[in-house]
């Protein structure tokens, strides 16, 4: 069994993006890098909003990627940088990555909201529009 990770976040003004997509590159390569990451890719959203979709062999790899490195220090900084976050996990059979639209049905089913400082009403109210599958998304592993 594998575990599929998502998250959505969206960088609530332009002034936190370049700072973010510094950051975003940064995870790319420790992702790519990371022990036991099956497979990964991004999706750059509408409305300053990034996806990310991720299978691991163990909860424990997914852990010790979260903490370490660019990504640990990263998620100190996004409940400034954001106004909407989320995440959700299940386990699967197999590596392969699921659609976009397959990861924000499981989002809506069994995700979470991660705490922001400056929550949106859409954040609130846990809505979360789907991802345009139209826009290109980017293989990291």
């Amino acid at each position: 069994m594998a575990l599929v990770s998502v998250t959505r976040l969206r960088v609530r003004s332009w002034r936190f993006m370049p700072a973010f997509i510094v950051s975003a590159m940064r995870i790319g390569k420790q992702t790519a890098q990371a022990e036991g990451c099956l497979a990964a890719k991004v999706l750059r959203d509408r409305r300053n909003a990034f996806w990310t979709l991720t299978c691991w062999e163990s909860e424990a790899a997914m852990k010790a990627f979260m903490t370490a490195g660019p990504h640990g220090e990263s998620m100190r900084k996004l409940m400034e940088w954001c106004d909407e976050a989320s995440v959700a996990h299940w386990t699967q059979e197999g590596e392969e990555l699921p659609s976009w639209g397959e990861a924000h049905r499981r989002m809506l089913r069994h995700g979470r909201a991660s705490k922001v400082n400056r929550p949106s009403d859409a954040q609130k109210a846990f809505r979360i529009d789907e991802p345009d599958e139209g826009r290109s998304d980017r293989t990291l592993k």
